[in-house]
């Protein structure tokens, strides 16, 4: 199933620890960090008066609380989206990144117990397009991991690591648009 062909604003959760220590989280449920926070808190004006009208988050803790601070400003609830939540790494969760996640990335290596590239781009995509149903624009706060499988699914360069709590607007197109917050 293709993705819809609907702008929407995407928000990676802020940094956790695991994230400063270059570690893969995958479905481990890692809170934010104090820097996470404030960074959540960064996004949240960033997004204020940008007319979001719905806020769709993974369930994992770090999304979610960092959907909860854009909420805290738009006076918006969070509705929880379990197709969101991140990959799942298997064997790798809690280790460090390393050459095996550009193999992953790529479709050639599966860690054990691991979603594939292709599963976890499967699964965005139908995640997304529910959430895309709902009343627009949506906000989506999900994971750096489910981004890279929605880039390759817009025609963009797949293996590129979102920074930590920066909005995005995406814009259909091809390849789509991908829009800093800080550049609108």
């Amino acid at each position: 199933m293709p993705l819809i062909q609907r702008a929407f604003w995407f928000l990676r959760h802020g940094e956790t620890d695991w994230n400063a220590q270059g570690l893969s989280q995958g479905n481990v449920d890692i809170l934010l960090n104090e820097t996470g926070r404030a960074q959540a808190v960064a996004a949240a004006a960033m997004l204020a008066n940008r007319g979001i009208a719905t806020i769709v988050a993974s369930p994992l803790s770090r999304a979610h609380d960092t959907a909860l601070a854009v909420a805290a400003t738009t006076g918006l609830k969070v509705q929880l989206e379990e197709g969101l939540r991140e990959v799942s790494f298997g064997a790798q969760e809690g280790q460090p990144m390393s050459q095996w996640f550009n193999d992953w990335v790529a479709g050639s290596y599966t860690p054990d117990d691991a979603e594939s590239f292709a599963d976890l781009r499967a699964r965005a995509i139908a995640a997304i397009n529910r959430s895309l149903d709902l009343t627009a624009p949506v906000l989506i706060v999900a994971h750096g991991a489910l981004f890279r499988a929605l880039r390759a699914e817009m025609g963009l360069e797949p293996n590129v690591r979102t920074p930590n709590a920066m909005p995005f607007f995406c814009r259909p197109g091809t390849p789509w648009e991908l829009i800093p917050a800080s550049d609108l």
